[in-house]
């Protein structure tokens, strides 16, 4: 497995990063490879799915207007 060394990393930023491998129980290496992970292999809605899920969207709400209620589930929607 390759392996990499990161230098000059700012004070601020391995405070931030030692921080957050604490909140998650993880070595500051293996909380490194997460962030990686996360920003570099996250995957990509295609432009198709994309307009599909607003289509079905849209559908949902024909003739009538979203209330608040609604805004917030959608805002929501997901997130868990």
């Amino acid at each position: 497995m390759p392996a990499i060394t990161v230098k000059n990393i700012p004070d601020t930023l391995y405070d931030n990063l030692k921080q957050s491998a604490n909140l998650n129980h993880r070595s500051i290496n293996s909380e490194i490879i997460a962030c990686l992970e996360k920003e570099l292999m996250h995957k990509k809605l295609a432009t198709d799915q994309i307009i599909k899920d607003a289509r079905l969207l849209r559908a949902r709400f024909k003739g009538k207007k979203a209330d608040i209620k609604d805004i917030q589930s959608f805002i929501s929607e997901g997130r868990e």
